[in-house]
């Protein structure tokens, strides 16, 4: 029997990829074909279609990497294939068959309308069906050479991911452009063999249903004509008719099937060839909508819309259209499908707010769900954020790449760190790139963990990651499996849809607790060190500037609030959080160009915060302080001197130096100040920090130990740090230097140099101010090592049951010990400005001013004591895809803060994030509002976007305990709301007498305040 199933496997496969896929198509004829390659970056279509074309023949190379050909053909389609489905086949040369890693191309008319895309698994343009015979064609191809930076498998590094070091040799070999014939039987033959081929190789050795194929297909063979294959097909067909017409088990699994196309915003390519990617895809979407009336599109990601709705208008009504008939389902309502751990809390919020406002002012549509298939982790604030927006779902399919736990759930509760709670799915298909294969729909089944309680799961169907989308070839898979006994039942819908029915058949569906932890790709929270370093500080100078713009268009008669220039700046801060380019993980062009975008970034926000500084008037100096805290520290004066000053939350101050409660002495190298001591060791490693307030040491060991790793991953040298890099290191004890430059008695400061590897030098000063026990440790890196991974110690006296790490409006804890596998699985973790741990009565954070990856680990002595270890991750030398990825300078910050609860935490990481500003004005109002109140965090000040005038404060409670305040405002108040993150009132605030708004907080709430303000005089 073995034998017999053998024979018939092999007979059916070899016939169908012998005889029947190549009479596809039934007759051809070339197209006479001329080139034209556009000089540097991408031109118009008008520029190209006045560009002097050459004769180019099949088999010529084509395509410098990175570089766009442009490709006239032109035809006309025989008498002969009258009455037939006609259509170009064109074929670049394309490698493999994945479509967004190499050749593409868009094919447009000669006036210039898109018609559709072609790339390896779409090779076709339609021309007629049916035909008359002697139509003409004329087309304009806009093709890619984008080069294949897989190739290698990611086994090393390469020059191709930069215009710069790509070269010009071509890439590609151009093969075929033809006026074909499709032969719609044959073409309907090869899917019907496909389907219950596949279907058949995923049922059981003991199922009838497998044997029953089997022979149907053994039986159907032996009706193909090998010389007439055309001609026999019909026959063959209704010989397999029985075999796909058997219905499913009323049991069967369902499966929501959504069209999606992936489109990384920038990956293995940059920027500037997504924004023609989207061009390709959507073209493909719309015009397969055309065909198939049940086609429903998912679609996210504003920014990628508004690149279409700008660059190719008539793409853009093709969309518009499709969303009024309710083919194309805009889904995520975020700007971009952006990190899930990195971006800032407000970060956040701006990216739900102006993705959502992008689809209800271009669709009248309202996402309803976060759409993010493939992100590198969850932050455990998503779900309050989510919910806030508006928000009833959410989808995500990557915590299913765990390397060491399954995910228990696909369909579940996820509550956030304030206990709100969202709708969640991960599909089990376990792609968000399904094509219907049988292997896939019976992976669906064998993974769904619902069974018994739930029957339906959602599979996004079409290629991914650089675009592509659904195919017809899929679509009529899906029509076969709608109904099909031994598959599940797949029906096409919109992924509201789905969730609706999902959650009304299990609406007691398990709860997942915390953030959603990817076991896998904990590098990301450290590679390419520049850009998250530019996100990081990019976020705050926002902050800034807005603060200021409000607080000048409030007070200041002519200032006019920045709306347009703000927004724009929001969206390119927005648009960099993508998945692929804040994780490091995209090739060197990217992050190259990022660099210099958030430089920009920095140079406009600079000049709108001191533009609104200086409308407030001009004439003295003040120091302006845009935490939510009170500050009394050192600052520097415009001449470089040090002063102690102190300066309200969210306002400013004269600059007075006011005497600080005790001066910094330095004693060689001993720094101290009154409330910590700190001596550095000869090594220039810290040998003791004493915390003179609570009269203990803080160290277990030497601080600020540079722990030097090397770092080789199994796989994915830019996404990973794997286990084993523990294993090889190098400690950088010698020290080049260790001098005083700094000796009170505001500041004192000692710099301590070293050099090490391969012509790596870094240079830290260590400083200690005046009034404050926090210890900073600038850093300046010239970096060169490569495969390596540097992390800075502090080995703290405290026995600490878990971590606290900050993240977006609030924290989490994690434990320190490595109990289950669970935990030992969180050997890299992330965090945002600082990391806390504490026992009871005592604890200390290490704050940083732009890393994020970390590890905390206990260590027992032998005397039976536990001590603590806080590790920053601070740089990488990976080389895939990025050869270069961050050698050359980094300047960072990071510090110790002793005998700190989350309180001095939370202050401190504002603080060090947001220092002081010294500006000319010769006065300024109160601050725009304060609060008095214990926890209650103030994150964003600004206009109401609908340009009413009203002020929106967006308040969180940040030490995870319940908080009541009062919010006090610096202008007169006529009433205040409630509202969500679009700014849409949902109850009224509680305004005292005092005309005080009342606030009352559940740990780590988020609370959005909309001030209107009285009119005055």
């Amino acid at each position: 029997m073995h034998d017999e199933r053998r024979r018939i496997e092999e007979r059916v496969e070899r016939l169908h990829h012998q005889r029947i896929k190549p009479a596809i198509y039934a007759a051809t004829v070339p197209l006479e074909v001329e080139s034209w390659q556009a000089p540097g970056e991408p031109v118009s279509f008008e520029e190209a279609a006045a560009a002097p074309y050459e004769p180019f023949a099949p088999d010529t190379p084509w395509g410098p990497p990175w570089g766009t050909t442009w490709f006239r053909m032109r035809g006309r389609v025989p008498a002969g294939f009258a009455g037939r489905r006609v259509e170009a086949v064109i074929d670049l040369g394309f490698v493999g068959d994945w479509p967004g890693n190499q050749a593409e191309a868009l094919v447009h008319l000669t006036n210039g309308t898109p018609l559709k895309a072609v790339n390896p698994l779409n090779q076709y343009v339609p021309i007629a069906s049916p035909a008359a015979g002697g139509e003409t064609v004329d087309y304009l191809v806009e093709a890619a050479s984008n080069p294949d930076i897989l190739a290698n498998d990611f086994a090393g590094p390469t020059p191709l991911g930069d215009v710069l070091t790509a070269g010009d040799r071509p890439l590609y070999t151009f093969r075929r452009a033809d006026i074909a014939v499709l032969d719609e039987e044959v073409w309907h033959l090869d899917l019907d063999v496909q389907v219950l081929s596949e279907l058949m190789l995923q049922l059981g050795e003991h199922d009838p249903r497998r044997h029953e194929i089997m022979h149907a297909l053994d039986r159907a063979m032996d009706l193909l004509d090998l010389d007439d294959v055309s001609g026999s097909a019909t026959a063959v067909r209704e010989a397999l008719g029985p075999a796909l017409s058997k219905p499913a088990n009323a049991s069967a699994h369902l499966i929501s099937g959504v069209g999606h196309a992936h489109i990384d915003s920038a990956w293995l390519w940059p920027i500037r060839e997504t924004r023609r990617k989207t061009s390709r895809t959507f073209s493909n979407v719309t015009a397969l909508a055309d065909e198939y009336e049940e086609f429903v599109f998912a679609c996210s990601q504003a920014q990628q819309y508004e690149w279409v709705r700008d660059n190719y208008p008539q793409v853009w009504a093709r969309i518009q259209e499709s969303v009024k008939k309710g083919q194309w389902a805009p889904v995520g309502g975020m700007w971009v499908e952006a990190d899930g751990n990195l971006p800032g809390g407000e970060a956040l919020a701006r990216q739900l707010v102006h993705g959502k406002r992008f689809f209800m002012e271009h669709f009248g549509v309202e996402t309803k769900g976060v759409w993010l298939p493939d992100s590198f982790g969850y932050t455990a604030a998503y779900p309050q954020l989510a919910r806030l927006a508006g928000n009833d779902w959410f989808l995500t399919q990557k915590i299913s790449w765990n390397q060491t736990n399954k995910f228990p759930h696909h369909t579940f509760w996820w509550e956030g760190i304030d206990g709100t709670r969202i709708f969640t799915h991960f599909p089990p298909v376990d792609t968000y790139n399904a094509r219907f294969s049988g292997e896939e729909m019976a992976r669906a089944v064998r993974n769904y963990s619902e069974k018994g309680g739930a029957t339906r799961s959602l599979a996004p169907f079409g290629w991914g990651d650089g675009g592509g989308g659904p195919t017809r070839e899929i679509m009529e898979r899906a029509r076969r499996l709608r109904d099909l006994e031994g598959s599940p039942k797949v029906e096409i819908e919109h992924p509201d849809a789905f969730f609706a029915k999902a959650r009304a058949e299990y609406p007691d569906a398990p709860v997942w607790v915390g953030e959603l932890y990817l076991e896998l790709h904990r590098a990301t929270y450290t590679s390419q060190a520049r850009t998250k370093q530019g996100n990081r500080r990019s976020e705050h100078r926002l902050r800034e500037a807005e603060l200021w713009a409000t607080t000048a268009a409030l007070h200041a008669p002519g200032y006019t609030y920045p709306y347009e220039k703000l927004d724009r700046l929001w969206k390119t801060v927005l648009l960099h959080q993508f998945h692929d380019i804040l994780p490091g993980s995209s090739i060197a062009w990217v992050h190259r160009e990022a660099e210099a975008e958030y430089a920009r970034v920095a140079g406009e926000l600079e000049e709108l915060t001191a533009e609104a500084v200086a409308a407030l008037g001009t004439g003295g100096t003040r120091v302006f302080n845009t935490s939510p805290y009170d500050r009394a520290e050192v600052v520097r004066t415009p001449g470089g001197a040090p002063a102690y000053v102190r300066v309200p939350a969210n306002g400013s101050a004269p600059l007075a130096d006011t005497q600080p409660p005790q001066p910094v002495t330095v004693s060689g190298r001993v720094l101290g100040n009154g409330l910590v001591r700190v001596a550095v060791a000869e090594d220039g490693t810290l040998s003791s920090v004493y915390d003179l307030r609570a009269d203990r040491e803080v160290l277990a060991e030497p601080g600020n130990l540079l722990r030097l790793h090397t770092d080789l991953p199994n796989y994915w040298d830019a996404w990973d740090i794997d286990k084993h890099y523990r294993n090889r290191y190098t400690d950088l004890l010698d020290a080049d230097s260790v001098t005083v430059v700094e000796g009170g008695p505001l500041v004192g400061a000692i710099r301590v140099t070293r050099s090490f590897g391969k012509g790596s030098k870094i240079t830290q000063t260590l400083t200690v101010r005046a009034g404050s026990p926090r210890i900073d440790i600038e850093t300046d890196i010239d970096w060169h090592e490569t495969e390596k991974i540097l992390k800075a110690a502090f080995p703290v006296d405290v026995r600490a049951p878990h971590s606290s790490a900050e993240i977006q409006f609030g924290h989490v804890q994690r434990p320190t010990h490595t109990n289950t596998s669970w935990e030992a699985a969180r050997f890299e973790v992330s965090g945002h400005r600082w990391v806390h741990i504490a026992e009871p009565g005592y604890g200390v954070a290490v704050l940083n001013d732009s890393t994020y990856g970390h590890d905390v680990s206990r260590t027992v002595r032998e005397d039976g004591s536990t001590t603590t270890t806080v590790r920053l991750s601070l740089v990488r030398a990976p080389r895939v895809p990025d050869p270069g990825a961050d050698q050359g300078r980094h300047r960072f910050t990071y510090s110790l803060l002793p005998g700190a609860d989350i309180a001095d935490a939370v202050a401190e990481g504002y603080a060090l994030n947001l220092p002081l500003r010294v500006a000319d004005a010769a006065g300024a109002p109160e601050p725009v509002v304060s609060v008095a109140g214990e926890g209650v965090t103030v994150e964003a000040v600004k206009l109401a976007d609908d340009r009413s005038g009203d002020v929106v404060v967006r308040l969180y409670e940040s030490r995870g305990g319940r908080a009541r305040g009062v919010l006090r405002t610096g202008f007169p108040l006529a009433g205040a709301h409630v509202t969500d993150l679009l700014e849409r009132p949902l109850e009224d605030a509680v305004v005292r007498d005092d005309g005080g708004v009342r606030v009352a907080l559940r740990p780590f709430q988020i609370l959005t305040l909309r001030l209107r303000r009285a009119e005055v005089g």
